[in-house]
């Protein structure tokens, strides 16, 4: 199956996408939710950052993964897209002109996506997972290229485990009854495993900073025709966000309670979020360029870029992106 045709038999869209007309100076902004997550937008919108803007944000569903967040972002549904840096590179290779808004999470030390398995398991090294089933929340997104990369500096084929498409809140389920050998925690579903880890009986292999070391994990991303059009929304959008992302780093006890409000207003487990650890962003939500380029070679030495086909600073958005 080809990546393009994973990311269409992943974009499962849990409620209709309809729009609605505004008035000319009102920018509505739809987006996909992630389960037990919230994006900084949101955050940004339950602290009331966008009041008086003309900015409203409204929530259409559920995306289960970054790929289908982006089809819904090429496809009009949805203003609003979030994916892993790999995931909106290869859509952007397939054609689809979009802006990195503003980095969604980072991995640190203390915000990562760490590979687990039962503490008895016989895998104890990156090499040890080659052969062996590991659930992911989508493919062709963070998780996967973290597997691939790490098996290539392993010196083992990029393809030589075997992946499983799991939602988040089943990860911890299908790892406890052997369903699959590994389970992999992205670092945008710190809640989840915070909440496995505490039950006990498993074990972490390695972690992304082990493979990729301290880099954005990935990219809210909007239309380059909206940013265009809306350049004062758009400006705000990301502003107002990354104000949202130090408030977060801040104040860490107020962001869980704002989560568990906001979870439990979307029917998800409130209690979840205590174990939120942060976006691990750095100060003020700024991109570097590693964040992009780093993914960017990756793709180049696979083949599916051409070298200097792509350079970061066409991608990263800035106040003269409306305009260029």
């Amino acid at each position: 199956m080809t990546f393009h045709s994973r990311l269409l038999a992943s974009a499962v869209l849990f409620f209709g996408l309809a729009g609605t007309t505004l008035a000319a100076d009102e920018v509505k902004l739809r987006y996909l939710a992630s389960q037990g997550g919230l994006s900084a937008h949101e955050l940004a919108a339950e602290l009331g950052y966008f009041d008086g803007t003309g900015i409203t944000l409204e929530n259409v569903g559920y995306a289960t993964g970054g790929p289908a967040s982006l089809i819904a972002l090429a496809s009009g549904d949805v203003e609003i897209g979030s994916a892993a840096t790999s995931a909106v590179l290869n859509s952007i290779v397939g054609g689809n002109d979009f802006v990195a808004a503003y980095p969604s999470n980072g991995i640190n030390d203390e915000v990562q996506s760490i590979f687990y398995v039962l503490e008895d398991s016989p895998i104890k090294t990156i090499k040890d997972i080659a052969g062996k089933s590991i659930a992911v929340n989508t493919l062709g997104a963070h998780l996967d290229y973290t597997i691939r990369e790490a098996l290539h500096q392993a010196g083992l084929p990029s393809d030589a485990a075997n992946q499983v498409v799991v939602p988040g809140p089943q990860l911890e389920q299908v790892l406890r009854s052997g369903q699959v050998d590994i389970s992999a925690f992205g670092y945008w579903q710190t809640t989840f495993e915070g909440a496995a880890r505490k039950n006990g009986g498993l074990r972490a292999v390695f972690d992304d900073t082990d493979v990729l070391g301290e880099i954005a994990g990935g990219f809210v991303v909007l239309r380059r025709d909206f940013v265009k059009e809306h350049p004062d929304a758009a400006k705000t959008f990301v502003e107002q966000s990354a104000r949202a992302l130090d408030y977060a780093r801040e104040h860490p006890e107020e962001t869980k309670a704002v989560f568990a409000k906001a979870l439990k207003e979307r029917g998800e487990n409130p209690e979840i979020a205590q174990y939120f650890r942060g976006y691990g962003v750095r100060e003020g939500g700024r991109a570097v360029d590693r964040d992009v380029q780093f993914w960017i070679d990756v793709l180049v030495r696979e083949g599916k870029l051409k070298d200097g086909q792509l350079a970061a600073k066409d991608i990263l958005y800035s106040a003269e992106t409306a305009t260029n």
